[in-house]
């Protein structure tokens, strides 16, 4: 299957996909012999859904899932209850701890002092990002464990994440556009957790903290914007989605914001640019 083809109406078999990446990941963790896997949760989707699809295979191959929740000043309330209750639910082991003190000594040393301006908010948005990878990298280094990756395709093909800041070791929705990711997030919570009532009281907190995640507003949490959506100048991540398939596929909407943007971040997916030895030694 052509990855960018246009979706014609076929609904992805989502029990497919789960078991799909939960076999990859299985192998992948045992194989590298990890003792953890470090998941940085910020009450979004993206890094909710792979809480969802990792601790089970964590609990079969009895290694821990350690949660952190990193939010900011520019975090809202209900992101930060969001990430915890992701975090008491799915994790293992959890920690804490915001991050403003270091956002704030590496934004004095760079004379970064209006954050009112959209410049600046988005370079303190990017020292954030760089900010929670250090913490994320640092445990998972201490704990003998990996630090989990939490894109999908369309932020991906967006540019919408930061350099050195947002890419973990290994990533279960990276190629699963954003529209996929809720379809796989809504099929756990109707087939996962359908009897949640049956099952222990964890199983319940589950249900309710993925289901808020699904149902949020999404937001990178940083204070440029009121939305993702409104960054990225659509209305819906369908529309985002069809408009990449339909580019990629049918050439079309060349002069659309997502398109541009996607011109505009190439050298992110091409990050570090490295000259090849022909062009090095070519006459």
């Amino acid at each position: 299957m052509n990855l960018y083809e246009v979706d014609r109406g076929m609904k992805m078999d989502c029990e497919l996909v789960l078991s799909n990446i939960r076999k990859e990941f299985k192998e992948y963790v045992s194989k590298a012999k990890l003792q953890s896997v470090v998941l940085g949760i910020s009450g979004g989707l993206d890094s909710a859904i792979v809480a969802a699809i990792v601790r089970p295979v964590c609990d079969k191959l009895k290694i821990s899932l350690v949660g952190f929740s990193l939010p900011s000043s520019t975090n809202k309330d209900e992101e930060v209850w969001r990430a915890n209750e992701v975090m008491f639910s799915f994790c293992t082991i959890y920690f804490g701890e915001e991050i403003d003190k270091h956002v704030k000594e590496f934004s004095s040393t760079l004379e970064l002092n209006n954050p009112i301006v959209q410049q600046e908010k988005i370079a303190l948005g990017n020292i954030k990002s760089r900010c929670r990878m250090i913490l994320l990298y640092s445990y998972a280094f201490r704990l003998k464990g990996m630090v989990l990756g939490t894109d999908n395709l369309t932020e991906y093909n967006l540019g919408f994440w930061t350099l050195h800041g947002d890419v973990g070791d290994f990533s279960p929705i990276q190629n699963l556009w954003k529209s996929e990711v809720y379809e796989l997030a809504r099929w756990i919570v109707a087939n996962e957790f359908k009897e949640a009532t049956k099952h222990p009281y964890s199983y319940s907190e589950r249900l309710v903290s993925l289901q808020a995640c699904i149902d949020a507003v999404p937001t990178d949490g940083l204070g440029i914007t009121s939305s993702d959506l409104e960054q990225i100048g659509v209305k819906s991540y369908e529309e985002a989605d069809l408009i990449f398939k339909e580019y990629f596929e049918l050439g079309k909407h060349k002069d659309s914001p997502v398109i541009q943007r996607y011109l505009r971040t190439m050298f992110k997916r091409n990050n570090p640019y490295n000259i090849t030895r022909e062009q090095l030694f070519g006459e």
